[in-house]
């Protein structure tokens, strides 16, 4: 989903909570605290990968002295180099890697200016490489392609080799993405200094710079036609991080100025079965007849799930190629012109399969591999680097029990094997996890049971909750990060609960769309038949259960105890508490008419129905609430109301703002003090032991 100025004395509160030395009021730190924080910096990340079109070769871009970088190494992962036009790691970051058709040639985009928090305008080049081992052993240096006052990324080759196209925002200050900070509000709101992503493309033999797509219309997402001649591409009108759940599908000539064709117009009812749904990843078919695309109910960008669904290049009736099927599928790849590699989410696990494809349907034929873990190329959820002849992949893959590696190897009907090992050296220092299922009115739900690091079966335990984002996504195991999660209350000796309730992908689309006008109801039943369960299973003391969650799992954590008082301790990251003002506070309001039927001002009943400030006398759970300063998705002045309501209601509870701060934290800084912070909470009033 999901400012510095004199301040009046009514301010003044606000003031000191984004005052630089607000953290030296931070809790003392438990040592095992620190201990696990210096654990969870430990991996390299792994931002993505690409294998040559003849499947020899990988370029991926791992973090390095702090910024990514770019390596290059046999399709083996051996004989790595480092390849970029930086004069060592750490100077700029340099990521986007995409192969030429010709198998030699890596263009990348370079940043040197990469401080998130700055208002300057970004300055990005793209580079060509050429990556041969000739090349790399001489002293061959990239190629300056094209120098922009800007920020671009997405690269992608025509089948010719002659074009680069990527995404452009001409004078960006921000990262194009509503998980980033927002700009600081400033003169007229909607109207000034708008920021718009566009399609461009780059000749490579002269360096020719062309914005394909008009300076009036944000574009998401684009693919080049076989031929070159054409791009399809996901748009609509800006402001462009609020408008994505309501962008169409349109073709036109790869061509400055030239008139765009609308295919598809979810808005409209015409749009049948995809009313009001989102949709993502526009993808050619091998003779440019059809465009394939996923269609569902998304509530973030990036976080794709949904149906198959392709139109004619020409125009025509979308047609549902995947409806009552019974997985998420999130990527997909043409493999010929019947037949696509799809990935998928399927019962909390991440699934390759191949599907036949006729003009009305698209049939899961084999299944190739399914694993506990997350998986990408880092170009889209689940997406897989393919070789020109679909026989190779690669892709980096983590799990609970792994942290970030490249896998790659041969499709088959096994996961292929991880090709480096930059991480092999780290252990968990959370308990194993398990796979819970159960059922709930009717649905078939999972979950993940991460158990207590040094479990001891004859002792109960404490334990936490976790509820995810969106509501549309699903937790499949990955390595954690830094940040706040639940890996660390499983180091600290909790058993930690992460539940695919009823809004989550992995069981099909109308499993997505079950909890439509119902948000905090029938999912928080599925979470409670989840809890019971799990205490069926394993020593879990009922009395010590906490709950915790970020963006709609912070929703969750505010609603959750207005309807049940089974939760003893909660930590609410950047949550909701009531859903009618927040309509009018975020920057992102057209995600809500998709999930509550109408707007706020249509319906307001249906928004006052899930809305936490109204229930908020039945609350008596000590509460830690904490949210970045300019989250343009679950924006702080929600955060302020919900710690009001409950200070006035005499309920403990404490309210931390980060400065310059969006949905996602980028500061290592404040990612080890909310994490702190939350485990701190928990040690508080829930204290593992027992």
């Amino acid at each position: 989903m999901l400012k510095r100025s004199h301040l009046p004395a009514s301010c003044l509160l606000l003031a000191i909570a984004l005052a630089p030395d607000a953290f030296a009021a931070s809790p003392a730190v438990d040592p095992r605290i620190e201990q696990l924080l210096t654990e969870l910096g430990k991996p390299l990340h792994i931002e993505a990968v690409a294998i040559s079109p003849d499947g020899r070769q990988l370029a991926w871009v791992i973090e390095r002295d702090g910024k990514p970088s770019i390596e290059v190494a046999a399709a083996d992962g051996s004989h790595a180099r480092r390849i970029g036009a930086a004069a060592k790691p750490g100077l700029c970051a340099e990521s986007g890697v995409a192969w030429a058709p010709d198998s030699r040639h890596l263009a990348f985009v370079s940043n040197c200016s990469v401080d998130l928090t700055s208002t300057k305008v970004m300055q990005n080049i793209i580079f060509v490489a050429d990556a041969s081992h000739e090349d790399m052993a001489g002293n061959g240096s990239p190629r300056q392609l094209v120098k922009l006052a800007g920020y671009a990324r997405a690269l992608q080759w025509t089948t010719d080799g002659k074009s680069l196209g990527f995404l452009y925002v001409p004078g960006a200050t921000r990262r194009a993405s509503a998980l980033a900070a927002a700009k600081p509000a400033a003169g007229e709101v909607g109207v000034a200094g708008m920021e718009v992503q566009r399609v461009a493309s780059v000749e490579v033999a002269s360096s020719t710079l062309h914005e394909l797509t008009p300076a009036s219309t944000y574009v998401y997402e684009f693919d080049w036609s076989p031929d070159g001649t054409r791009i399809a591409y996901t748009a609509a009108q800006p402001p462009g991080d609020n408008n994505w759940w309501v962008a169409k599908l349109y073709v036109q000539p790869a061509q400055p100025d030239a008139a765009a064709t609308l295919l598809v117009d979810p808005t409209h009812r015409s749009s049948g079965s995809l009313h009001s749904l989102q949709i993502a990843l526009p993808r050619w078919s091998p003779d440019g007849s059809r465009i394939a695309f996923i269609g569902g109910l998304m509530s973030d960008q990036g976080a794709t799930g949904g149906d198959i669904y392709a139109v004619p290049a020409s125009g025509g009736t979308p047609v549902n190629l995947t409806p009552d099927i019974h997985v998420t599928p999130s990527w997909l790849s043409w493999t010929g012109p019947q037949s696509m590699l799809v990935s998928q989410v399927g019962n909390g696990q991440s699934q390759l399969a191949d599907y036949a494809v006729s003009a009305t349907h698209a049939q899961q034929q084999t299944v190739h591999f399914t694993v506990p873990a997350s998986f990408s190329d880092g170009s889209a959820s689940m997406a897989v680097s393919l070789s020109s002849d679909h026989r190779h992949l690669a892709f980096v893959q983590s799990s609970y029990a792994a942290a970030d590696e490249v896998h790659a190897g041969a499709l088959s009907d096994a996961a292929p094997a991880a090709v480096t090992s930059f991480n092999a050296a780290l252990k968990p220092a959370w308990g194993k996890a398990e796979s819970v299922e159960w059922n709930d009115e009717g649905f078939h739900v999972q979950g993940w049971l991460l158990y207590p690091a040094h479990y001891d079966p004859t002792k109960t335990y404490p334990m936490v909750v976790v509820v995810h984002g969106g509501p549309s996504s699903a937790v499949v195991p990955r390595w954690p990060g830094v940040g706040y999660g639940a890996a660390p209350l499983s180091a600290l000796g909790y058993f930690v609960f992460e539940p695919n309730p009823r809004g989550s992908f992995g069981q099909g689309e109308k499993y997505v769309q079950a909890n439509r006008k119902d948000f905090g109801y029938g999912d928080l039943r599925d979470i409670l038949a989840g809890v019971d369960a799990v205490e069926k299973k394993a020593p879990v003391d009922d009395k010590r259960l906490g709950l915790t969650g970020w963006s709609y799992g912070g929703f969750m954590s505010m609603f959750a105890p207005t309807q049940t008082q089974r939760f003893r301790a909660v930590v609410a990251g950047a949550g909701i508490a009531n859903w009618q003002s927040y309509y009018g506070q975020n920057l992102i309001d057209q995600w809500m008419p998709p999930f509550f039927g109408a707007s706020v001002y249509d319906d307001p009943a249906i928004y006052a129905k899930s809305s936490a400030i109204n229930f908020i006398k039945q609350v008596k759970t000590p509460t830690l609430i904490v949210v970045g300063d300019r989250d343009a998705e679950c924006p702080a002045p929600q955060s302020f109301e919900y710690w009001h309501a409950l200070r006035a209601q005499g309920v403990t509870t404490s309210l931390v703002v980060y400065p310059n701060e969006g949905h996602h934290f980028v500061d290592p800084a404040h990612q080890r003090d909310v994490l702190q912070r939350a485990l701190g909470w928990f040690a508080k009033y829930l204290p593992a032991g027992g």
